[in-house]
């Protein structure tokens, strides 16, 4: 197939809000891109059929991801500088989507000396291959900003539409691939005989569960139903899962990349614990010599970087885990949590897991998040006791409380400071998620320290897409923590609400625009 057809599809989807137009159009070109001549049904191909009248696999794969708005390649070493200046477009299409793929996965292993002028010139030859359309699309795709509405749930569902398999499946099967793509072949190609084949694989990043939030202790509770529960600290860290075959371990991050290489003190704690084979869900974070946390900016700091030898006797990390998806040949996803926690508490020693309390006593869950704030933590996780892990879900069995409201926005523009801040840019712009985009909720300069100002100056200007002498508009693709008084309704913006008292906690490059707060999770906190 073209590249035509597949921003055709992502132009469409992009234009509607309803979400079974969306998923009928994603289903469409999943169709096409396996070769099923009938638009309506596919046909499985039988194990004995000759390759050449199999589906093809790979497009699959291909179209599957960028679909979702993602690329198969984890790095490719373009960026947006690189696509500032792009040649003149093609007058017709003629890009299919293995080009596009076989040209950044070319890009991907460029290094040394002249790599970047090869890599230039190589993107220069793609994109002069594309009509504008394409071009438009492919910069979105690379850069990581395409807003069509197509999230993972969304493709997942599609996939199951353009099979013709149920939907249980292909979400059961997307619990242990880090991307869908693969989930699409297997789909398309093999059926449901091909998802069944999916499992944890210790090794292979699993998705991780997610919490929703609770204004205060009594609510979450409420929110599992009442009866006993489990309640964890909440740590001010970086989501690490952490994989160990024997010797071998894997740190992953929340977005499954992995950082093994730069957390050496993680894998040598791992290699330490009392089991040979697990898969552990957790957090990284630095310690002061008391104990208590230090600021996150400096956990994320130490996490990111490279050079670790550098930076590793200043700044060590541990990491404090709180639940077990595998131990020595036993998979524990199914498992309620209870089963997992015991699991949990025979392989970790207990100053190396997130202190816990199992109770159903309301004024105790209180009584253990006061002494959780108190020591520098965030707030707790309560969570079902009975529970399933649910990977890759935003579900109900986990509910982060947190001492004050906070919300994770996205910075839409930044304006120049004036007075004492003459020379930055100071009052950001804020955005929830609302559909395909952004809405804007209002703006702060509030809580920004003198390091914090100078690294959004920088920051800012990297991102910059127009600039009119006062505010600057930036790629939605910055995620800031804010913390606020409450929510009032107001004609004053768009989305209908205002923050009060808005101001800034920290910056989160832990987190995707894509899993910012939405403007329905804003709303929700109306008095």
């Amino acid at each position: 197939m073209l590249l035509a057809e597949l921003v055709r599809a992502h132009a469409a989807v992009a234009a509607t809000r309803s979400r079974l137009t969306k998923r009928a159009e994603l289903a469409a070109v999943l169709r096409a891109a396996a070769g099923y001549t009938d638009p309506d049904r596919p046909d499985h191909v039988e194990p004995d059929q000759p390759d050449g009248d199999r589906p093809d696999g790979d497009e699959v794969e291909i179209v599957a991801s960028y679909l979702s708005g993602r690329l198969r390649q984890r790095r490719t070493g373009v960026g947006w500088r690189s696509l500032a200046d792009l040649p003149p477009a093609a007058p017709d299409a003629s890009l299919t989507p293995r080009d596009v793929d076989d040209a950044l996965e070319a890009a991907s292993h460029l290094s040394g000396p002249g790599s970047a002028a090869a890599r230039t010139a190589a993107v220069t030859d793609l994109f002069g291959l594309a009509t504008a359309d394409e071009q438009g699309f492919l910069r979105g795709l690379v850069l990581g900003e395409l807003r069509q509405g197509a999230l993972d749930s969304l493709l997942l569902d599609a996939v199951a539409d353009a099979a013709d398999v149920p939907v249980a499946l292909v979400r059961r099967a997307a619990m242990f691939s880090a991307e869908s793509g693969p989930i699409a072949r297997a789909a398309l190609t093999g059926g449901a005989d091909a998802l069944e084949r999916f499992a944890l694989e210790v090794g292979r990043p699993v998705r991780p569960m997610l919490a929703s939030s609770a204004p205060d202790v009594a609510t979450a509770v409420a929110k599992l139903g009442g009866g006993e529960v489990v309640a964890d600290v909440k740590l001010d860290g970086i989501r690490v899962q952490v994989h160990k075959l024997h010797d071998e371990v894997w740190v992953l991050t929340r977005s499954l990349d992995d950082v093994t290489a730069r957390l050496p003190e993680i894998v040598a704690l791992a290699r330490s614990l009392d089991v040979g084979v697990a898969v552990l869900d957790g957090e990284a974070l630095a310690l002061d010599d008391a104990g208590r946390p230090r600021p996150f900016q400096e956990t994320a700091s130490r996490a990111g970087t490279h050079d670790v030898a550098e930076v590793a006797a200043a700044v060590p990390l541990t990491a404090r885990f709180f639940d077990v998806l595998h131990a020595d040949g036993v998979d524990l996803v199914d498992a309620p949590a209870r089963e997992r926690l015991a699991v949990l508490d025979r392989i970790v020693p207990a100053h190396v897991a997130v202190p816990r309390l199992v109770t159903d006593d309301v004024a105790a869950v209180e009584q253990f998040f006061a002494g959780a704030v108190a020591g520098g933590y965030e707030g707790l996780v309560v969570k079902d006791p009975a529970a399933p892990y649910a990977a890759g879900r935003r579900g109900a069995a986990w509910v982060k409380v947190k001492p004050r409201h906070t919300l994770d926005l996205v910075v839409l523009a930044v304006e120049r400071g004036s007075g004492r801040r003459e020379g930055t840019l100071s009052n950001i712009h804020l955005g929830a998620r609302d559909g395909d985009g952004f809405v804007l909720l209002g703006k702060t300069f509030k809580g920004m320290t003198d390091e914090m100002l100078a690294w959004q100056t920088g920051r800012f200007r990297e991102l910059q897409t127009a600039d009119d002498g006062w505010v600057v508009t930036v790629r939605p693709v910055q995620v800031v923590e804010i913390a606020f008084d409450g929510v009032q309704r107001s004609t004053r913006y768009p989305g209908g609400v205002a923050l009060r008292f808005a101001r800034v906690l920290r910056y989160r490059d832990d987190k995707p625009a894509a899993e910012a707060d939405t403007i329905d999770a804003v709303r929700a906190h109306l008095g």
